[in-house]
């Protein structure tokens, strides 16, 4: 077997790339990625890239055609990864998360691919009324994230796809632990509020609602994806990945993470407007067609391994939203120091390598 995971030295990669070492520990794991965060490593004792046969660097909207062949499955979870990101860079955004996606996926088709798995996202659902969103519900995206994800969806569920299977797995909101963890999502961004100032603010009412998902169970959900077939929901499948169980409001999260942490006060703005961004998912058809892919981890093991992860990196950093576990904050950082341009290429410059 043969797999190529492209964005695999991100949160989500990191993990994903050790998790199928060990579930296939016979198979040839193909890495592309751009590097961007590639210095971003937390908890890790061992590289996770030394987990992969190869580790290729490169550009997503420039993919070489030539690490394909062969390959079984493409796992694509290169992208410009969450909304104040798409914010900043809401162009760009459609050109790498929805076109370049697109481009990869025709590549695979035409090199023989079994099975494309694109990494999709439930913020599609964005402001929803009216109890939990089914696949078929209306979509209502509320940033340029949500709106290239729609579109990678729509591109792939209209391509004629030869004998490939395509799925574009609606993910919950991410949380836990990585190895090349990130604290610009919630529950991440609480438990480090709690250890390091024994309070969390939850700037919002507290009443919006967010479904989870641990990092190791959407490892989990992309490993069934890699071998699903059109018996199994067709040839596209967009199915919402997740469990009903991990539907939560901002405040019972809050409250969730301040019991692992003892001592933490939660801080909610009960004056403050609603925020728009609140949604519960229905993730029946999931557990319909992946019944032994379910979820594992529950709400409490994530925020303890988090915490204990942090603690163990003796984590005691106040000012982390200005640090490289904030994604934005590193390509700011990149882009100040001239390391990468406007347009997120990397600078080949002798002036720009320190």
């Amino acid at each position: 077997m043969r797999f190529l995971i492209t964005g695999n030295m991100g949160y989500v990669g990191s993990v994903l790339v050790r998790h199928l070492r060990t579930r296939f520990p016979q198979a040839e794991i193909i890495g592309f990625d751009s590097g961007f965060f590639a210095h971003c490593l937390t908890s890790a004792a061992r590289l996770p890239e030394s987990f992969l046969n190869e580790q290729h660097f490169g550009d997503v909207r420039e993919f070489p055609t030539s690490l394909l062949q062969g390959c079984d499955a493409v796992v694509h979870l290169a992208a410009i990864s969450n909304d104040p990101m798409g914010n900043l860079f809401e162009t760009l955004t459609e050109v790498i998360n929805e076109k370049a996606s697109l481009r990869i996926a025709e590549q695979a088709r035409t090199a023989g691919v079994k099975n494309f798995v694109f990494a999709s996202s439930c913020s599609v659902y964005g402001a929803a009324e009216g109890g939990p969103r089914k696949e078929g519900d209306g979509l209502n995206p509320l940033t340029a994230y949500a709106r290239s994800k729609i579109g990678t969806e729509r591109g792939l569920g209209s391509m004629n796809l030869g004998s490939m299977t395509a799925t574009a797995l609606r993910f919950a909101t991410a949380c836990g632990m990585s190895d090349r963890l990130r604290l610009d999502l919630v529950i991440n961004d609480f438990v480090a509020c709690a250890l390091t100032s024994g309070e969390i603010t939850v700037l919002s009412d507290g009443s919006p609602w967010r479904p989870l998902i641990d990092v190791a169970d959407m490892a989990l959900a992309i490993e069934w994806a890699m071998g699903r077939t059109p018996d199994n929901g067709g040839q596209f499948l967009a199915v919402n990945a997740g469990t009903h169980a991990w539907n939560y409001q901002v405040r019972d999260l809050a409250q969730a993470v301040a019991g692992a942490v003892p001592g933490t006060k939660v801080s909610i703005n009960t004056n403050a407007p609603p925020d728009k961004r609140s949604y519960q998912v229905d993730f029946s058809l999931f557990r319909e067609l992946a019944p032994n892919y379910q979820p594992r981890v529950s709400l409490k093991d994530s925020i303890i391994r988090l915490r204990n992860g942090l603690q163990g990196m003796k984590f005691t950093d106040q000012d982390f939203r200005n640090s490289q576990q904030m994604r934005l904050r590193v390509l700011e950082s990149h882009m100040k120091s001239g390391r990468l341009s406007s347009d997120l290429r990397w600078q080949t410059s002798a002036s720009t390598q320190t």
